[in-house]
């Protein structure tokens, strides 16, 4: 009886460890878009550039997309139920959003083709008019999927669903198996038209970095590098699509090893592709990089020397 309370017990710690360990990161990788977002806000000319626009979208999704994960993660940590229509209007965001990121990495490894493969139609073709319309585009790509999943919902779903309470997950959509067909089917399809995407630009870039020279050879070789960031981050993002189907399924074998998989899943598959992100465009872009280090933290540093100051006049003040 001992043992088996020690060995409760002790998981019981391993789990409260993940889950302080997943809020430091959160909040990590939430202060670092925050500081790339207002880095983007501040500087003007990076409002007229397409990457860097796809980029401010690629953020707010992906900083958007945590905070709500990360909600329901913990409410599932503390088995705390809501209503079905409630939890329904909730996952249609975060199903939204979980698709914004890798159809706005598709979009921006397209940036980087017609930007080295194409310079002469560059202007042209990631016009600032196109920029709204892009974004459009975007989100209406991205909404498909989430129509597909909850239309075969709704079509199969009783009314007193809607009012049951229950832990709020993906995987209380599916109630047949046709609907996990219909769902694989569209994964598989955005998963396909992605990557053949991203392996046509590999392709192009390539040519272009072996006959180009000087300076336009390293920036092709950088542009090519930067498309290779997105290859990783998009399939990162598209397995992320099939982790509910794979703790659907270990969940019925053994409950303690489905929280072991959902725990790395969420690491590996939620924060890692979001901290891909500042690393592709708020480090290893020059231009981003100086103003990150202009607007935020000299900002910040202000800020703090204001504070320090007015601190110091209350504190004369009251003495």
């Amino acid at each position: 009886m001992g043992d088996n309370s020690s060995w409760v017990g002790g998981e019981v710690r391993q789990i409260n460890d993940r889950v302080i360990s997943v809020q430091l990161l959160v909040m990590m990788f939430l202060g670092i878009n925050f500081l790339l977002i207002l880095t983007f806000f501040k500087k003007k000319s990076f409002h007229t550039i397409a990457r860097y626009i796809l980029f401010a979208v690629t953020l707010l999704s992906d900083s958007f997309l945590l905070l709500i994960s990360n909600i329901l993660f913990l409410l599932a940590y503390f088995n705390f139920t809501i209503q079905v229509w409630l939890c329904i209007n909730i996952s249609m965001v975060v199903l939204l959003y979980s698709m914004v990121t890798p159809v706005t990495l598709t979009a921006m490894t397209l940036e980087r083709y017609v930007a080295i493969c194409m310079p002469l139609r560059h202007a042209e073709l990631c016009s600032q008019r196109i920029h709204v319309h892009c974004i459009l585009i975007i989100h209406s790509l991205s909404s498909l999927p989430c129509i597909a999943v909850f239309s075969s919902f709704f079509a199969s779903a009783s009314l007193s669903l809607y009012k049951q309470h229950k832990i709020c997950s993906l995987q209380m959509y599916i109630l047949h198996r046709w609907q996990d067909h219909i769902w694989s089917t569209v994964q598989q399809i955005y998963f396909f038209i992605m990557v053949i995407t991203i392996v046509f630009c590999y392709v192009k870039i390539m040519k272009v970095a072996k006959t180009a020279s000087g300076d336009n050879k390293k920036s092709t070789w950088k542009g090519l590098r930067t498309v290779i960031l997105h290859g990783f981050q998009l399939l990162l993002c598209l397995i992320q699509l099939w982790t509910p189907f794979i703790e659907n399924y270990v969940f019925e074998i053994n409950l303690s090893l489905f929280i072991n998989v959902r725990f790395f899943n969420y690491v590996m598959f939620y924060l890692t592709p979001k901290c891909l992100s500042p690393l592709i465009y708020g480090l290893r872009d020059d231009h981003f990089f100086h103003a990150l280090k202009k607007y935020a933290f000299f900002d910040l540093f202000n800020i703090n020397i204001f504070q320090g100051r007015l601190v110091f006049i209350l504190h004369l003040l009251l003495m």
